[in-house]
């Protein structure tokens, strides 16, 4: 994606040698890319005001502890146990 707007930001720039509206254009894709692109993270800029984006929480995050990890681990065995004998041990 970077490469993209790399790309597209210089044919801007030389599309602004005849209109110089172009070099407007190039700064705001870089401007924009630089503030909602791929390598910005949420909450180091904050809530923008009207927004609606909300970082989803991701369902498998990786434990900060041992203690955490033996205690997701062991929910998961009795989750599955527990399904199990729904299903009738299959």
């Amino acid at each position: 994606m970077g490469t993209v707007v790399l790309s597209g930001t210089a044919v801007l720039v030389v599309l602004g040698f005849g209109n110089h509206l172009y070099w407007l254009a190039a700064v705001a894709v870089l401007y924009l890319y630089a503030r909602h692109g791929r390598g910005s993270s949420p909450t180091s800029s904050g809530p923008v005001a009207g927004s609606l984006q909300t970082p989803a929480p991701t369902p498998a995050s990786a434990p900060t502890s041992y203690k955490a990890y033996r205690a997701r681990r062991d929910q998961q065995a009795r989750w599955e146990r527990r399904y199990a004998r729904e299903r009738g041990g299959r």
